[in-house]
């Protein structure tokens, strides 16, 4: 199973970037993949798509706002639209993307495992659940607004999607890397990123939550009856203070039993095949950990599973003191993929020029 690899929390930042420094991006930042898939092979470009400091050092390296929301989908999108022109080089496919074009990801990847002999059904699974994991299995008030998803020849594949939390005008970014055998539903994050880290989160992902799991996936494959007379039990109790749960919207019976009359006919064997039901959102897992918690004892986590900040720190301590060799080998790597890439001479000086002053 893959496993997730980060994520960034960053100022959300609204507009879009200017056609010409777009342009210019989806230029430089297909020349750079070029070179690192020559030197170092696809896995590696996918391996350092997942890493949320080389993500914001690439960001910066095209020439973009280094701590803006638009980082992610900017970034995303132009290598998209450049790739698209040199995929078949490269062996590098991308879909997806920001708002309704991230809808439409299962179909593009459907499409693209017809047309070069890969399983297309099961990529489409794999970004359907890395987007559940990070929409309703983990629930720290980020919406996910942003999707995409990167693709070899090879079936290996990586993740970069973004949400928003409007309250407070930031937004949240979540790295995945195929390659790194994990489990979808048991800490399957090797580095989360957040300057905040939530304060009311519900992580039905950590270790801690097996139990939760557990009861979750056992209760959603009851009879409806049975359904009915714990949501009953669960309503006339005396509740715990839990800020991710509201009593009238996450356990209505109507509603919820119609999510679980779903969940009985498909029968979930674990966790993972029951958050993969249609239907299963991000109310009906609350309302699951809920029941999981007040019935049957076995609360779900309410630790965020955020880690590392999304940058590489602050010349000031904040969020913490930079990590030199991180930065370093950030740094050296888009170094060496910016003077051997094919791009013009005022581009690769430009380029270069933005990583020296970054140092």
């Amino acid at each position: 199973m893959p496993q997730r690899t980060g994520s960034a929390t960053l100022p959300l930042h609204s507009g879009k970037a200017p056609r010409w420094l777009f342009d210019r991006m989806s230029q430089l930042a297909p020349a750079i993949a070029e070179v690192m898939v020559l030197e170092h092979g696809r896995s590696e470009f996918l391996k350092r798509l997942s890493d949320p400091w080389w993500f914001q050092s690439f960001g910066c390296a095209l020439g973009f706002d280094w701590h803006s929301s638009g980082v992610t989908t900017t970034v995303c999108g132009a290598l998209k639209e450049g790739l698209a022109r040199r995929g078949s080089e490269l062996g590098i496919f991308v879909a997806g993307g920001k708002g309704k074009v991230s809808r439409r990801t299962p179909i593009e990847l459907m499409e693209y495992g017809a047309r070069v002999g890969v399983d297309g059904a099961r990529l489409a699974y794999n970004s359907r659940m890395a987007a559940k994991v990070d929409s309703a299995a983990i629930q720290d008030g980020f919406g996910i607004y942003h999707h995409s998803f990167f693709v070899t020849t090879d079936g290996e594949w990586a993740v970069v999607q973004q949400g928003m939390r409007a309250d407070d005008g930031t937004a949240r970014r979540y790295h995945w890397l195929g390659s790194q055998v994990s489990d979808f539903v048991n800490e399957p994050h090797a580095a989360i990123a957040s300057d905040e880290p939530g304060q009311s989160v519900l992580n039905m992902v950590a270790a801690e939550s097996s139990p939760a799991r557990n009861v979750s996936t056992d209760f959603a494959r009851q009879e409806p009856r049975i359904i009915d007379r714990e949501i009953a039990r669960v309503i006339t109790m005396a509740l715990p203070s839990r800020h991710w749960v509201d009593i009238k919207k996450d356990v209505n019976p109507a509603h919820l039993r119609k999510v679980l009359l779903s969940t009985y006919e498909a029968s979930p064997q674990n966790f993972e095949q029951l958050l993969a039901v249609p239907g299963v959102g991000p109310k009906a897992v609350r309302a699951l950990a809920l029941v999981a918690d007040v019935v049957y004892g076995s609360p779900a986590s309410m630790r965020d599973p955020a880690r590392f900040s999304f940058a590489h720190g602050g010349k000031d301590g904040t969020p913490y003191p930079v990590n030199r060799q991180v930065y370093d080998q950030s740094v050296e790597w888009l170094r060496e993929a910016v003077s051997k890439a094919r791009i013009g001479h005022s581009e690769r000086l430009s380029a270069l020029k933005r990583l020296a002053d970054s140092q």
